[in-house]
This record gives structure tokens, C-alpha cells and sequence, in this order.
């Protein structure tokens, strides 16, 4: 019940900011494309030690902003992408096993845009934060290392992952960036860090399932390009 009401909260402010017209109103629109790499973790319960797993991600990027109240830029963005996810596991027990494994989702955030700078023509910072939800289209394991598997010796004997399918392939949680964007005649151009925070679990949670916690956490850099329209 916390995790929806946190997701509630989180829709309900980028909402509140898409109607609201306090400020000065404004109507511009911005269609962009965006392409980045990210690292992704899962957070599990019971621990797995996990090292960096860099993958690609890309998407298209829709803004709108309606006003500007004082010194604040205010709209929302709405964006479609397609991002690799995963994990790679830290794996020290001696066995010389490695294991991976790559995830595939289609992302939909909703995020308000709020922004401090120039409009038109010169340089911006901004901050985007708002609910995400996404969709795992497919996934694969990659086992390497030395033969054969050997799992007899592994931390606490957390082994249900392998072999295992993701049971829930929506997922859903919070996002928030922070960037910078350069608007000149050619267009927007722009770099952002962003972190999305998993609300969803990736396996069962019940109290017959093994794991208690196993969501999504995702780090990523961005650069994009938006043309105003």
C-alpha cells in the first residue's frame, strides 16, 4: 500500500503541474530524441552482490510548457524509450562462475519539467521527476567462467535466481533527473543524469515465494536533442 500511494503521490504531482496556471502562461512544444548508457542493479532480499552492468538505452522525448511562474519554467515530458537493464553478479566463493543477466523494457515516464534559465535562446538547467511505468519485452542469462556451474559454495546458498523467469514483466516506479540544456537556432541540446527508483518486484513476494524484495534500480546519463514546433 505505501509503494501505490507513493506512486499516487508521484502522478498526482506531475498532474498538478500540467494544470495548474498560476504564472505566466506559456505554449511551447518540443519533440527530441535522446540516447544514453545506464547501470542497473536489482535490490534483492536476501543480498546478491552485483557489480556494474552498463547497457544502452534510447527513446523519443515529448515537452510541453504552459507557464512560467517568477523564475521557474514549468510543463511536463512525456517520453517513450527503449532501455537494457539487468544485473551482473559480484560472485566470490571461489567457484570462478560468472552470471548476467540482460533485460529488455519498453519505459513511459511522466514527469513535470521544471526549468531555470533561458527560454529561448541560451542555457538552462532542469529537473524532471515523476512516475514511470514499464514493460520487459525479453530477457536472456548469460553464464561464463569456469566449468563446470558451481553453486555449492555461494553467500548464504542465494541461488533461486537462476534459471528463473522474471514473473512480473510490468514494473513501475519513481524517476528524477537533473540537467542541463543549451537552446540555440539549431535546436535543444542538452546531458542529464537520471535515477529511477523500482516499486515493482521482478519475482513473486509473497510469504511462499523465496525473495522478499528484488526491484529495479537504475542509474543512467543522457544526451538529447528537442526541436521546438
Amino acid at each position: 500500500m505505501m509503494k501505490k500511494a507513493l506512486f499516487c503521490l508521484a502522478f498526482a504531482a506531475m498532474a498538478g503541474t500540467a494544470f495548474a496556471q498560476v504564472g505566466s502562461p506559456r505554449n511551447m512544444k518540443f519533440l527530441g530524441v535522446s540516447a544514453g548508457m545506464e547501470t542497473n542493479t536489482i535490490s534483492f532480499v536476501p543480498k546478491i552482490k552485483q557489480t556494474l552492468h552498463p547497457e544502452p538505452m534510447f527513446g523519443v522525448s515529448f515537452r510541453h510548457t504552459t507557464e512560467k511562474y517568477f523564475f521557474l519554467i514549468c510543463g511536463t515530458q512525456t517520453e517513450l524509450n527503449y532501455s537494457v537493464r539487468g544485473w551482473t553478479e559480484l560472485i566470490e566463493d571461489g567457484s570462478g562462475n560468472e552470471y548476467s543477466r540482460v533485460t529488455h523494457y519498453i519505459d513511459l515516464p511522466f514527469m513535470a519539467h521544471l526549468g531555470v534559465g533561458r527560454e529561448i535562446r541560451g542555457l538552462q538547467g532542469y529537473l524532471n521527476a515523476g512516475p514511470q511505468i514499464s514493460y520487459l519485452i525479453s530477457e536472456k542469462e548469460i553464464y561464463g567462467g569456469a566449468e563446470p556451474w558451481d553453486i555449492s559454495n555461494r553467500p548464504n546458498y542465494v541461488v533461486e535466481q537462476y534459471g528463473k523467469d522474471t514473473e512480473n514483466k510490468f514494473d513501475y516506479g519513481i524517476t528524477a533527473g537533473i540537467g542541463a540544456e543549451l537552446h540555440t537556432g539549431m535546436g535543444t541540446f542538452g546531458i542529464e543524469g537520471r535515477y529511477y527508483f523500482g516499486l515493482g518486484n521482478i519475482f513473486g513476494i509473497s510469504k511462499t515465494d523465496y525473495f522478499a524484495r528484488c526491484a529495479n534500480g537504475t542509474i543512467s546519463v543522457r544526451a538529447t536533442y528537442m526541436v521546438r514546433f
